[in-house]
Formats: C-alpha cells, sequence, structure tokens
C-alpha cells in the first residue's frame, strides 16, 4: 500500500470509530443483549472497520503492465 491509500484508510477508520461510538451514545441498545451496540467499544471497534473498508474503496489501485 502506498502512504496515500494508508492515510485515507486511516481516516475512514478514525471516523468510522467515531461513528461507532455516536450511534452508541444515541441509539444503543436498552436491553443490553445486542452484539454490537450493548458496549461502545464494540461498536467503537465495528464502526472503525466498516469504516476503513468503505474508505479503502476509494484507493485507486495501481496498474502493472
Amino acid at each position: 500500500m502506498t502512504k496515500k491509500a494508508l492515510i485515507i484508510t486511516g481516516i475512514g477508520v478514525v471516523i468510522g470509530a467515531l461513528a461507532g461510538y455516536l450511534y452508541y451514545f444515541y441509539v444503543g441498545c436498552s436491553s443490553g443483549t445486542c452484539a454490537i451496540t450493548s458496549k461502545p467499544l464494540n461498536s467503537s471497534l465495528y464502526g472503525a472497520v466498516m469504516g476503513g473498508l468503505l474508505f479503502n474503496m476509494f484507493v485507486k489501485s495501481s496498474k502493472k503492465s
């Protein structure tokens, strides 16, 4: 991976983690039995993975000939 690709993916991870925590904080799980949204760490990690994957889609791959 290039430096630019790492930066873009890193930004996605940070934004995803923040979005995951905000989802936990505002929506969450009232019963505590939800696997992802029952704890802020789970929700943030899930958001970080999804954000990294989403932003990684926008990285252009180099063509080797």
